[in-house]
């Protein structure tokens, strides 16, 4: 896999930092664009393992950093998951000119969610896989329930999350909990990949139920037994990539 350094101008004005993830030698079949989870960015070590298995199957993927995560410019208390979704469109027709239509949307966690509404949005996308995603975004573990009490009280709540300080705004809260994303997926019509750990403590396994159970044909799961929320094992996220790569391949 070679990778390469590439800026996005979303319909904001703001620069999103992405990378396009290419196969060594062969020629590129399709291209995909994969989304991260709430504030991981574009260069988890995860994703470019998942990225691996697809570019050695041809396809060319391109990772990005949402508005004010990561190497992206914006003000992270300015986004939620609507303009996650937008830039994702964005980041989409930015590929098309640079490369090809995005055929597959790959998303992890949040991301997930965001790439499944983008998904209806893009003629090009013929197949999307999400990696524990929740069934309802409005559904806040204790954690961020107690911020967005916290931010309705005070106009805004501050989130520490390893080396960083994320400011959480209401209107982060009310666009999650207005999105009705079984909704979405029921009117999806595309065939959707859904990967989860059955021990996944940070979204419960429940979710990727509900979102099958929402889903239809063709839909299919598979179970990421052993592995944690972040496929911080190697092993795990190779063989996520290699399995969204196959199941990909019939579609794309």
């Amino acid at each position: 896999m070679r990778s390469q350094r590439v800026t996005i101008r979303n319909r904001s004005g703001v620069s999103l930092a992405g990378t396009l993830d290419l196969p060594d030698q062969a020629k590129v079949s399709a291209c995909a664009i994969h989304s991260h989870c709430f504030t991981c960015g574009r260069n988890l070590k995860p994703y470019i393992n998942i990225d691996r298995a697809l570019t050695a199957r041809g396809v060319a993927v391109l990772r990005l950093d949402f508005a004010g995560v990561g190497q992206s410019e914006g003000d992270f208390a300015q986004t939620s998951l609507a303009t996650n979704v937008t830039d994702l469109l964005d980041a989409a027709a930015d590929l098309a000119a640079r490369l090809a239509p995005p055929r597959l949307l790959i998303g992890h966690s949040l991301g997930g969610a965001a790439a499944l509404l983008a998904a209806r949005r893009l003629e090009s996308c013929r197949a999307v896989a999400v990696i524990a995603a929740p069934s309802e975004p409005g559904q806040l573990n204790d954690l961020l329930a107690a911020k967005r009490d916290e931010a309705r009280a005070t106009g805004a709540a501050e989130l520490k999350l390893g080396a960083r300080t994320w400011r959480l705004r209401p209107e982060f809260f009310a666009d999650l909990e207005a999105t009705r994303l079984r909704d979405a997926v029921r009117e999806l019509a595309r065939p959707l990949l859904i990967l989860h750990a059955p021990g996944d403590e940070t979204v419960a396994v429940e979710h990727a139920a509900a979102l099958f159970q929402a889903a239809r044909h063709p839909k299919s799961f598979v179970s990421l037994g052993g592995a944690d929320h972040l496929l911080l094992d190697e092993r795990d996220a190779r063989w996520a990539g290699e399995v969204i790569a196959a199941w990909a391949g019939r579609y794309l």
